[in-house]
């Protein structure tokens, strides 16, 4: 008999798109995601990271 893939596998969590690194003062589209805690942090510097409605400009 055959395997049947199921009907809706299930998605990979991914973090909020449009995420800022405050260190290398660039947006991050390709986060790392730390497997203990769940932070989401820069793949370059390791510094967690900020969604654009945190930042605090002027």
């Amino acid at each position: 008999m055959p395997e049947v893939p199921p009907a809706n596998p299930p998605a990979p969590a991914q973090p909020a798109t449009g995420l800022w690194c405050p260190v290398c003062a660039r947006s991050v589209s390709d986060p790392l995601v730390c497997g203990d805690c769940s932070a989401v942090i820069c793949r370059v510097c390791g510094t967690p990271l900020e969604s654009p409605d945190e930042l605090a400009f002027g």
